[in-house]
């Protein structure tokens, strides 16, 4: 038969089963064989892959890429390190829908975590964002969610108070319209605004809209710390009274290592009566904006009411009193980590100095306490600073990755200096927790980053090495590796990870660099909501809930 590429020789690691010394054949954008010897003699290009593993192009389950095609469609660090698939709008956090009103507070607020993306924001309901995205022909195909946070927003604002009747009706029709048209999961972000004004009735009634589709769940619980607990309870409680699945954001337990192996023994338990699964990135330390040290209080409203705030004394004494003393339930960052622990990874250009800093050495040089420098550098930035916190150690992360159900997410945030989990997720989990520390046998890890998470996100045609699938396929060499640690952070991918696609110049990449990692997106030139979501808005409207691509 006659193929357009022809891989001999690989070691295929298929996603659902064992690794297999194999050939295998791409035809029109789709796997058409998997088998030794395959004929050369019929084939557009062969690669000979001797001694390189071959798998299905990766799946990152947290990505924070909602607006940077509009700015970079190549994804560079992302395809770098071989994801082809993203899950995005995490945290609740998304571009739409969203008012005319309430424009210029969400572009504020996503602008340190998402970008700014195009000069005008062309859409206003979650379809027309769907469509302004797939005009950005992204470099790999990005699979959206439904937030929470933006339908709250647009519903009743920045207010600080549970909905009415009629704003529920409201905000269960904005759920139902996103997954009609392509939301794969409803996503939560519980510290976030306005989210963190939410309880937990709010949360079960709307996560009833999700449950017939069979969407997860998808939640930044609302404390990862002290209270972690509680808070994945709650999500547990909302799932099971909804009866939609549940996958929890970035699993981790911050600054109290002796609550991992309760909050593990709690998902065990959950596992007996719900479908729940995890994602995790896999470092100690975090990434956001820095205004979410701020008490949930002083962030009411929106950013310009945050921003007045931190101009007045008496509330910006308040603050520092409830950053030493706690609020009930609330997950108190600063303290947590520690100015030491904090550190600047972005700022606005008048401050842009103070990137690579921590707080405390900021509060030294401008002569004050730690917390009182974050306060000023958010008041002078519009509240444009993005930090890295050091919430763990490297065992509480391994023994959380060792879990069964911990699938892989960077979380990834576009900016100046990022964390290096932007570009450096796949290759630390695959190359030096699987293949260098043998923490979980690498036909698992290949598993996690590819079958399970499509299968999670009802993604049938793609995350495994089979004839028929789309052929979102990874080449890589196995070695181990080392990427850095998240402090002084670089700004591009490390060699280790660097180089990809077939060919370099497919997708933009800088050919000087070493090809270690061989990206095959050859079905996915063009991004799911191309003609995937337009599948789902027909099957979903005419009461058909399957899968795109099932």
């Amino acid at each position: 038969m006659p193929f357009d590429l022809l891989i001999k020789g690989a070691q295929v690691f298929p996603g659902d089963g064992p690794a297999l010394q194999a050939d295998v054949g791409v035809a029109d954008g789709r796997i058409s064989a998997v088998e030794p010897g395959l004929p050369t003699q019929s084939a557009g290009e062969v690669m000979d892959a001797a001694g390189q593993m071959l798998c299905p192009g990766f799946i990152d389950m947290h990505a924070h890429t909602a607006l940077e095609p509009f700015r970079d469609p190549r994804l560079e660090p992302k395809v770098a390190q071989g994801f082809t698939t993203e899950l995005i709008n995490p945290d609740g956090l998304a571009p739409a829908p969203v008012s005319e009103d309430r424009l210029k507070a969400r572009r504020g607020y996503l602008r340190p975590l998402e970008g700014t993306g195009p000069e005008r924001w062309t859409w206003s309901t979650f379809a027309e964002y769907l469509d302004a995205l797939a005009g950005t022909r992204p470099a790999i195909t990005l699979v959206p969610s439904i937030g929470h946070n933006a339908v709250r927003d647009l519903v009743m604002g920045g207010a600080n108070r549970q909905p009415d009747r009629e704003e529920l009706r409201r905000m269960r029709e904005e759920v139902r319209l996103g997954l009609e048209a392509g939301a794969r999961t409803f996503s939560f972000g519980l510290i976030y605004m306005p989210g963190a004004f939410s309880q937990t009735e709010e949360l079960v009634e709307l996560a009833e809209e999700a449950a017939p589709f069979g969407a997860p769940l998808v939640p930044h619980v609302r404390n990862e710390a002290d209270g972690v607990l509680e808070a994945v309870g709650e999500m547990v409680e909302v799932a099971r009274r909804s009866g939609a699945p549940l996958h929890l954001s970035h699993l981790k337990v911050v600054g109290n290592p002796h609550l991992v192996e309760p909050l593990l023994e709690l998902l065990e338990r959950a596992r007996a009566d719900i479908d729940i699964t995890f994602d995790q990135y896999p470092y100690g330390a975090g990434s956001t904006v820095l205004s979410s040290v701020l008490p949930p209080w002083a962030q009411e409203g929106g950013p310009s009411d945050t921003l007045a705030r931190l101009a007045d004394q008496d509330r910006r004494e308040a603050m520092q009193r409830d950053i030493e003393q706690g609020l009930p339930g609330w997950e108190n960052v600063y303290k947590a980590c520690g100015a030491e622990g904090i550190v600047v990874t972005h700022a606005s250009d008048q401050r842009a100095k103070d990137v690579g800093k921590t707080l405390a050495e900021i509060g030294e040089e401008r002569g004050c306490d730690p917390f009182v420098a974050a306060m000023d550098l958010l008041g002078e930035t519009d509240l444009d600073v993005t930090m890295i916190d050091h919430y763990a150690t490297e065992e509480t992360v391994r023994t959380i990755f060792r879990h069964p159900l911990q699938l892989v997410g960077s979380d990834g945030i576009f900016g100046d200096r990022p964390h290096p989990r932007l570009y450096g997720t796949a290759a630390r989990v695959l190359g030096r927790y699987a293949l260098k520390e043998r923490l979980i046998p690498v036909e698992e890890a290949v598993a996690r980053l590819t079958a399970r998470a499509a299968a999670r996100i009802g993604l049938a045609d793609r995350g495994r090495i089979r004839s028929g699938l789309r052929a979102d396929i990874v080449l890589l060499t196995p070695r181990a590796s080392s990427t850095p640690r998240p402090t002084t952070i670089p700004n591009e991918s490390p060699k280790v990870s660097a180089g990809c696609s077939w060919p370099v110049e497919r997708c933009g990449q800088k050919a000087h660099r070493p090809v270690y990692c061989k990206v095959m997106s050859c079905a996915s030139r063009y991004p799911y909501a191309e003609k995937d979501y337009a599948d789902d808005r027909r099957r979903r409207r005419s009461g058909d809930s399957r899968a795109a691509g099932a």
